[in-house]
Order: C-alpha cells, then sequence, then structure tokens
C-alpha cells in the first residue's frame, strides 16, 4: 500500500485518541471532585440546584436543598463542589468584603471632568454675534495672507 493513502487513517484515529484521553481526564476529574465531598459543603446539582451534603454513601448523596428538607441524589448529579465562600455568595447573597486601599472609582464621570478653581478654561455660552463671527474672520484670513494664494501648497 501506498503511504499517502494510509495517511488520513493515520491522522483519524491520532486525532480519536486525543479525544478520548482528554474525555477521560474530565471523568476522572470529576470523579475525584465527586469523591473528595465532605458532610457540610454547597455543592451545584447538573440541574443546577444548590444544596448542602448532609450524608454520603457508596453512590448517592443525601442532600439538604432548604432547611429541613432532604432529598438523595446520586453521586453522578453533582456537577460542581462549591467553596464557603461561593455558596454562600450564590445561596444567601453574602457579599464578601472588598479591601479597597487604592482609591474609589465614583458611579458618574462628574468628578473627572471637574475644572480647578485655578483653570483659566471656561465654558463660552454668550451667544456670539455678527460683530464677534467678523473677528473671527478676518484672523483666519490673516493666518491664510502669508504670500500664498488659496489652494497653494509649499513647493520644494
Amino acid at each position: 500500500m501506498n503511504p499517502v493513502t494510509l495517511l488520513p487513517f493515520i491522522v483519524l484515529i491520532g486525532a480519536m485518541f486525543l479525544m478520548t484521553r482528554s474525555a477521560k481526564k474530565k471523568q476522572a476529574a470529576a470523579a475525584a471532585m465527586r469523591n473528595d465531598m465532605q458532610p457540610g459543603t454547597g455543592v451545584r446539582t447538573i440541574g443546577g440546584m444548590y444544596a448542602t451534603v448532609k450524608e454520603l454513601h457508596d453512590d448517592t448523596v443525601l442532600l439538604e436543598v432548604a432547611p429541613g428538607v432532604h432529598a438523595i441524589y446520586a453521586k453522578n448529579a453533582i456537577g460542581a463542589v462549591l467553596d464557603d465562600a461561593e455558596y454562600n455568595r450564590i445561596v444567601h447573597g453574602d457579599t464578601p468584603e472588598l479591601d479597597v486601599d487604592g482609591a474609589v472609582v465614583p458611579d458618574d464621570a462628574s468628578s473627572l471632568t471637574e475644572l480647578d478653581a485655578t483653570d483659566d478654561a471656561k465654558t463660552d455660552l454668550v451667544k456670539k454675534t455678527d460683530a464677534d463671527e467678523g473677528d473671527e474672520v478676518k484672523a483666519e484670513d490673516e493666518k491664510k495672507s502669508d504670500g500664498k494664494a488659496d489652494g497653494e501648497t509649499d513647493a520644494k
């Protein structure tokens, strides 16, 4: 057989090997996570329900869904084991204390655009008159008339 005809089969077998290997790693990590559960830890089921682990058995877990409400789930139904801070944030709405050492960012940008009292920059709210516009046109004409006609450029 020609090696060129075998190349697609070799690539296909290699791709299948890599995909099954990564899937097995994910399954092993999920099984280790489920085996590391302890009574009292918070979990999320694959259905999206948050509960607290009460008892562990070989293939099942007793979960406390609400105070005094218990349900038995298969270990495979546990989607994630959560740490205490994340579980309390999601279930009880606890917000962690933020350690802010630097500047606090305001809700709006007004403090970023405020001018100092020493700044000379001020907004001109006065309506311009025709005389004011005439002065501006004269100033522009003086800038243009430095020896060049309209449209002329410096040729080098």
